[in-house]
């Protein structure tokens, strides 16, 4: 039946029209909470084009006039340092962190969900547990050691943070994206002579492709958004974008068309990121959901 074959409104059962009613009204409610949630973002970006004046105004003004000047000064256009190198620390950091992270994820989750070890259950657990600890309850110990073997402010460290950090849950994501790989093709590689690293790159890694995109995907955001590590283990030399953020709020006053300014341009490689795989990220979380 087509839309225009459609009994009209006043013709349908009343179970029917209570049931067409309720339709519209989850989807406004659905339109309204996702218009909701995209205003503040939506208010950062129209305020980053506001003068500082114009942005600090209460209640501030839609009607105020546009300016680049808060993109300037954020890109050292004024007296203020330059945010490249941070730019550069949070990319190294985020993409070396997440390509270890696959490299050890991939054979882990293989041995979990295809050729799983003994106990292999206590094993998820463990995975789990390590991220039931606070991270300020671990900051501490890291900081003494980083300072003991020479690595405080060093972009290596928040690599190898970010790793640690990020293993448990890629290994707990891409072993359920794995124990949908058909055993049989496995084997019939395995019987054609290939060797388990041959077998992970050429038959494992196409098949869950779409899972290991998510997983990337979501490894790279929280290695990007991590604040905490990076503002009390790196200095000058190692800092990342969201220590730069902080930057920002000082004891003369909070620039809040710099800082949205800054906000906007640190979360555009999310937001590319994020829509260059979406595809594959919408596929991988959906595996498994259907049997």
């Amino acid at each position: 039946m087509t839309t225009a074959s459609l009994p009209p409104q006043h013709q349908l059962p009343p179970a029917a029209r209570k049931a067409r009613r309720r339709s519209a009204a989850l989807g406004l409610l659905a339109w309204i909470t996702g218009i909701a949630f995209c205003l503040p973002a939506l208010w950062m970006v129209l305020t980053s084009f506001h003068s500082e004046a114009d942005a600090a105004t209460n209640p501030p003004s839609l009607a105020a006039s546009l300016t680049l000047d808060g993109y300037r000064e954020f890109f050292g256009g004024g007296d203020g340092p330059t945010p490249w190198p941070p730019l550069i620390n949070s990319l190294s950091a985020s993409v070396f962190s997440t390509v270890l992270v696959l490299m050890l994820a991939l054979p882990a989750a293989y041995a979990l969900s295809i050729r799983r070890v003994r106990k292999w259950t206590d094993v998820m657990f463990f995975f789990l547990s390590t991220k039931m600890l606070p991270v300020v309850a671990g900051l501490l110990p890291v900081y003494l050691f980083a300072k003991n073997i020479g690595m405080l402010d060093n972009v290596w460290l928040l690599v190898i943070l970010y790793t640690s950090m990020n293993l448990p849950i890629a290994v707990w994501m891409m072993q359920s994206f794995l124990a949908d790989v058909p055993v049989s093709i496995i084997e019939a590689a395995q019987v054609d002579g290939a060797r388990l690293p041959t077998v992970l790159a050429r038959v494992v890694a196409p098949v869950a492709g779409p899972g290991i995109a998510a997983t990337a995907l979501i490894c790279f955001i929280f290695s990007w958004n991590e604040l905490l590590f990076a503002r009390v283990l790196t200095g000058v030399v190692a800092q990342t974008a969201p220590v730069h953020l902080t930057g920002f709020v000082t004891s003369q006053g909070l620039f809040l068309a710099q800082l949205c300014a800054a906000s906007v341009v640190v979360s555009l490689p999310v937001l590319a990121a994020g829509y260059a795989a979406q595809d594959k990220l919408v596929q991988g979380l959906s595996l498994g959901a259907v049997k």
